[in-house]
């Protein structure tokens, strides 16, 4: 059974915000916390910019496993619908022309004074992600070098209302329990569901931009659903 637009009475009694969507909980955190629109595209641009470079440099060409697939090609003249065997190597969601003007130029989604467009919001992408976790005992036995350490997880909860802040909760909680502070570590990912959350959470934090998301993020690259944590884990 499709449970997916199930509402509970009471819950939705005591919590509607419960049922928000996202991107109107992405614009609360601008009104609550004053991130102003023009910080939000001047990310959103600059994510843009990161994952061009970062692309150009070959930086996440180990990570991505070529995929062969049929692309439908439509004739603008004719109408005519045609298919094309090509060969996946990148990420294509990037918009390396994107521009200030441009992204300005955009009305918000919900309208009025609202924050949140197309052009400082993370893009639904078709993508899938996997990172393999094994034993270090097991991995040396195999003549199989780690890309990295597993030391832990934090979770935390925050309202509903305002969903995409909970690195703020979480990365607190997580550094405390190994005895580290921002400035000890030195290299940052966090999703980019919506610029607003990102900025908001970087600057409560304490992280400094140059070391956060270095090659751009889901704004530019595209936001699979439930594929994010594991790119951005494989990335890092």
């Amino acid at each position: 059974m499709n449970t997916n637009n199930y509402k509970e009475d009471g819950l939705l009694q005591e919590k509607p915000e419960l049922w928000m969507p996202m991107i109107e909980t992405a614009d609360n955190v601008g009104h609550r916390y004053g991130v102003s629109r023009e910080s939000q595209d001047e990310y959103a641009r600059d994510s843009q910019l990161k994952t061009d470079l970062a692309q150009k440099s070959g930086y996440f060409d180990d990570e991505i496993v070529p995929l062969e697939t049929e692309m439908l090609v439509t004739n603008k003249e004719t109408g005519e619908v045609s298919r094309k065997t090509i060969t996946l190597q990148k990420d294509e969601g990037n918009r390396p022309s994107t521009t200030l003007t441009g992204l300005a130029e955009l009305q918000p989604v919900r309208g009025g004074e609202h924050f949140i467009t197309a052009g400082n919001a993370s893009q639904l992408s078709d993508g899938a992600s996997a990172c393999v976790v094994m034993d270090a005992k097991l991995a040396e036995q195999r003549n199989i070098e780690p890309l990295g350490i597993y030391k832990g997880l934090a979770v935390a909860g925050c309202e509903p209302d305002e969903m995409g802040i909970g690195p703020v909760f979480a990365v607190p909680r997580l550094l405390e329990r190994f005895g580290l502070k921002i400035e000890d570590i030195d290299l940052w990912e966090l999703n980019e569901a919506f610029a607003v959350q990102v900025i908001y959470c970087r600057d409560k934090l304490g992280i400094p931009n140059e070391k956060l998301n270095v090659n751009g993020g889901s704004i530019a690259i595209g936001h699979p659903y439930g594929m994010s944590g594991a790119r951005m884990t494989g990335h890092a």
